[in-house]
This record gives structure tokens, sequence and C-alpha cells, in this order.
């Protein structure tokens, strides 16, 4: 019995490559929980067939080669399967990341994905007490650190979104340079639009679109440029959204 127990872990298809197999597996379905309960795009059923594949691809790196060994010593490099997961598995990653203007969505989840990856490696390693660690520092990422960073002070230097629509051929787009540069805030980007009709209340208009910086309050320029003569209203803006 030991000597078939012994054979069946030499070949990869004994009860420990199936315990790292069921590891991988559980491990990677806890992470699917969290995500789908999320409502993320990449769910359950992905993180667990990502760390479930995972964990295999690196048995069979490990196991998966006898055949080619001579007096035991091994002539070719195991390894190289767990490499072609790195690299491989940031392709799915990389389908999860969604850039709209200058805001990037799903590079979290694709972390995630890459992550569940590493950790059904390890259980297919047999690194057990480190899949069960990174596990765990997922959970602690995902819960924990949105309320450390939900207590953080507001940023000084917090880009900030504006639209002004002010009356055509006045002059008025310097003065609010000049408002915004007397205040500390810095203008970073800004675009200008023709309003439709290029008219409101009978008198043609155009709409800014900018983002300041600095450490003067948002609301402190909302009001000095509300008060300039010609300004017909300023409101706070995402300045992606705001492009189009």
């Amino acid at each position: 019995m030991d000597s078939h127990v012994a054979l069946a872990t030499v070949n990869g298809q004994g009860w420990k490559q199936l315990g790292e197999l069921g590891l991988a597996f559980a491990l990677s379905s806890l992470i699917g929980l969290e995500r789908e309960w999320r409502q993320k795009a990449a769910g359950l059923r992905t993180h667990t067939l990502v760390g479930l594949g995972a964990a295999l691809f690196i048995i069979i790196s490990k196991y998966g080669f006898n055949d080619v060994l001579s007096d035991g010593r091994v002539i070719l490099d195991p390894s190289r399967v767990a490499a072609g997961v790195v690299s491989g598995i940031g392709f799915i990653g990389g389908g999860l990341i969604f850039v709209r203007g200058d805001i990037v969505r799903g590079l979290t989840t694709a972390a995630i994905v890459w992550m569940t990856a590493a950790i059904g490696m390890a259980c297919g390693a047999g690194l057990v007490l480190l899949a069960l660690v990174v596990t765990a520092g997922h959970f602690v990422v995902v819960f924990v650190y949105p309320e450390i960073a939900a207590r953080l002070p507001p940023s000084n230097y917090l880009g900030i979104g504006l639209r002004v629509v002010y009356e055509d051929g006045r002059g008025i787009l310097r003065q609010i340079v000049t408002e915004s540069t007397e205040r500390g805030l810095a203008i970073h980007r800004m675009v200008t639009r023709q309003i439709e009709g290029n008219r409101i209340a009978g008198v043609p208009a155009v709409a800014v679109t900018f983002e300041v910086r600095g450490k003067s309050t948002i609301e402190e320029l909302t009001l000095a440029l509300d008060r300039i003569d010609g300004v017909l209203g300023v409101e706070t803006t995402d300045f992606a959204d705001d492009r189009g």
C-alpha cells in the first residue's frame, strides 16, 4: 500500500495532488464569492476557474514530465509552465480594465484575478501556508482598506472639474483664469464649447470646462466666478464626462 501511494505521488495523481487542487478550488471560490457579491465583472466562476487552472498548471509542471527524466535527473526547466501562467493571465486581466476619458475601471478586479492565479499556483506547488496567508490578505484589502481610505483627510491638491457658462465676446475667460490663479488654484486642462443654439436667454453663450488644483476650496472659487458680470452659471462636473 505504501509503495502504491508513493508511486501515485510521484506520478502526480495521488491524494496529495488532489488535496492541492481542492485547496485551490476552495480558496479561489472564496475570493470569487466576494467579487460576485460586489457584482464585479469577474465573479465566482471566473476566479474559481483561474485558481483551479493555475494549480493544475503547476502540478503539470512538477509531475507531468517524468517520462523525460534521466536517472532521476531533471533535464528540462519545469518552472517554464509557471512562467507561462504568470504572463498568460495578463490577457484576462487586461480584458477587465476599461478606460473612459481619464477614468480607469477594473484595475482592482484585474489585480485580484492575477492574484487568484498566484494562489492557485501556490496550492499546486504545495505551498499551503502561503496560499492561506495571501487569501486572508485579499479579504483584508477589499474589506478593511476601503474603511481606512474613507477615514483619510481630503487632499488639498485634489483636482476638481468646473463648468462655467458665460456670455461670449466679453473677455470673461480671462477673468475666470485670473480669479483661479489669485486663489492659488492652477488650471490643468481646459475645454471650451459653444452652447447648443449658441444662445441662452437671448445672448450668445459659451461653456468652458476646466480642472483646478490647489489649496483653496472650490466653494470660494465657485462664488467668485458666479459674481463675475456675464457669467450665466457655475457648476462642478466630472471633467472626463464633460469632454464626451
